[in-house]
């Protein structure tokens, strides 16, 4: 078993959970501030703080499968820690765009190119750990 690897994929899941969570706290407070107790009301700045929270749920759950996956097929540690730390700072700044009322819009950008690419390598990753294994066992 991979042990460090599998390590790491517990570090970021547990890192992401925390963004998640900020983002959901961060719809509650927005929903309270506009008084809008279910839905979005049409508020901007609810459908916002939902729109980036839905964006994070979108994402992040097939993402941190496939980084687990290639985990557990014996992806290097090094590697596993690369895509965790991409994800993870790109959701961060994707995050941060969606909870402040002023960010720069860069951080929009470069959080979702960060996520995408994170996305891309692992289901690569995945796709070519899972190609190796295939030749391996199936013979019994």
């Amino acid at each position: 078993m991979p042990l460090p690897a599998l390590s790491a994929v517990a570090l970021y899941g547990g890192l992401n959970g925390l963004v998640l969570f900020w983002l959901a706290f961060n719809v509650v407070k927005v929903r309270r501030e506009r008084k809008v107790w279910m839905g979005d009301g049409g508020d901007p700045r609810v459908i916002r703080a939902m729109r980036g929270q839905a964006n994070f749920v979108e994402f992040v759950p097939l993402t941190l499968l496939l980084i687990a996956l290639a985990a557990l097929l014996g992806a290097p540690s090094l590697a596993i820690h690369a895509l965790g730390a991409m994800l993870t700072v790109g959701r961060v700044l994707h995050a941060w765009h969606f909870t402040q009322a002023d960010a720069a819009r860069w951080s929009r950008g470069a959080g979702a190119l960060l996520t995408l690419l994170a996305l891309l390598l692992a289901a690569l990753g995945a796709i070519s750990h899972g190609l190796m294994g295939l030749g391996t066992g199936m013979e019994a």
